[in-house]
């Protein structure tokens, strides 16, 4: 496949201009942000933007209806969080957001940081398109599932498979030589995607791109290849620690984040683990600080029941904010949520037939889309909920790459 069109990925430095204004998507490699950093997010949100932080499905933050593009830069470039303006936009690292704390056979999070080390290092891998995504997965096997391009998935303490484009090449390496084989095969997608902006911007999208990047990295398959699994379930709740701390995972209804309620996260001072089911993580609190997390932020919004319909739907921008969606797909999801029409138990999707926004009834995770381009659509099994000019439209439909 070769694109007709320029990779026009927002970043920070290159906004996308939305149907309610300019947007600025801001990278976050392994999710990982340090409580200053979430306060100077949160009053870039309410200073500049429409005072709320959406959380993408990469593990990033995007602010929209930016009004002053310079200030917004300036101030993320003094929190650290704008370290190089030409490999901004390709800092697209995702790590199991657990990693080390609970579970899992190896810490991820500093391979992540070396990771974007080596990026921001190496002047040609700022010619990565912004779709390319790096995942490291600590063997527990929640990061792997969103077949991202180039990634790691730790099968015992120090050793981890090389994935390429989803798929486990049987390449194994240890943690020293982790990140190395991972810049490799990004130099290895580089060369086979073509010239200019309109390459491929995936490697799924290279005719036997997997076979050919592994012959890159001179390294032989010497395993069989893993099954890689279903997803995992999204970590909410109390989770106690393997060290005897606790971290709290707390979903983010439609991963939007409101400026006051990032301030309070920022005041808890522990790390903050942006995750790619636009949830947080706060890690390594003692039980009483964490009860009364609970107690402050369960009544701003966040999620800490691991049943809750929310943690079940998802939605791409729709009106106003995107000029393409034929309806407000989210007032009408969150109308289907809080009349009991998102559903965990088993439900029979509408029938192929278009129906309103009040009849939709959808069981299991599900995505509400304002048109077919199916903006944000996470990967794995999800049901389609699809807005036409005369309806919506229910379907189950193939994963996304």
């Amino acid at each position: 496949m070769t694109r007709s069109t320029p990779d026009s990925c927002p970043g920070v430095l290159r906004l996308h201009q939305a149907a309610d204004g300019a947007l600025a998507r801001i990278r976050v490699p392994g999710g990982c942000l340090a409580p200053a950093q979430v306060q100077v997010l949160a009053d870039a949100a309410r200073d500049l933007g429409n005072g709320n932080l959406e959380l993408t499905s990469r593990g990033n933050i995007q602010v929209r209806q930016v009004r002053d593009a310079a200030e917004l830069a300036a101030r993320l470039d003094a929190a650290g969080l704008l370290p190089s303006a030409t490999h901004e936009r390709v800092r697209n690292i995702v790590a199991s957001p657990l990693s080390g704390r609970v579970g899992g056979f190896a810490e991820v999070h500093g391979l992540a940081a070396g990771l974007d080390d080596g990026l921001l290092a190496d002047a040609r891998l700022a010619e990565l398109p912004g779709r390319v995504l790096f995942t490291l997965d600590d063997g527990r096997g929640d990061v792997s599932t969103m077949r991202g391009d180039i990634g790691i998935q730790a099968v015992a303490g120090d050793l981890f498979a090389v994935l390429l484009a989803g798929a486990d090449t049987g390449v194994r390496v240890d943690a020293s030589e982790a990140v190395a084989v991972m810049l490799e095969a990004a130099h290895g997608f580089l060369d086979l995607r073509g010239a200019g902006e309109t390459g491929q911007w995936r490697l799924h999208e290279i005719p036997g791109g997997i076979e050919k990047v592994t012959e890159t990295l001179d390294r032989s398959p010497t395993a069989t290849p893993l099954e890689l699994g279903a997803a995992q379930p999204i970590p909410i709740g109390w989770l106690d620690q393997d060290d005897g701390l606790v971290t709290l995972g707390a979903g983010v209804p439609l991963g939007t984040l409101p400026a006051r309620t990032a301030e309070f996260l920022a005041a808890i001072e522990h790390p903050v683990y942006l995750t790619p089911w636009r949830s947080v993580v706060i890690s390594d609190l003692a039980e009483g600080p964490a009860e009364t997390v609970v107690r402050v932020l369960a009544p701003m919004g966040l999620i800490f029941d691991a049943s809750s319909p929310w943690l079940q739907a998802s939605a791409c921008a729709g009106l106003p904010g995107c000029a393409k969606s034929r309806t407000d797909v989210r007032a009408d999801l969150t109308a289907a949520v809080d009349s009991g029409r998102v559903r965990s138990d088993a439900v029979d999707p509408a029938p192929d037939a278009l129906v309103t926004a009040g009849e939709v009834t959808v069981s299991g995770r599900q995505h509400w889309s304002g048109c077919e381009r199916r903006c944000g659509r996470p990967t794995g099994p999800v049901t389609d909920v699809i807005a036409t000019d005369d309806g919506y439209r229910i379907e189950h439909s193939t994963p996304t790459l």
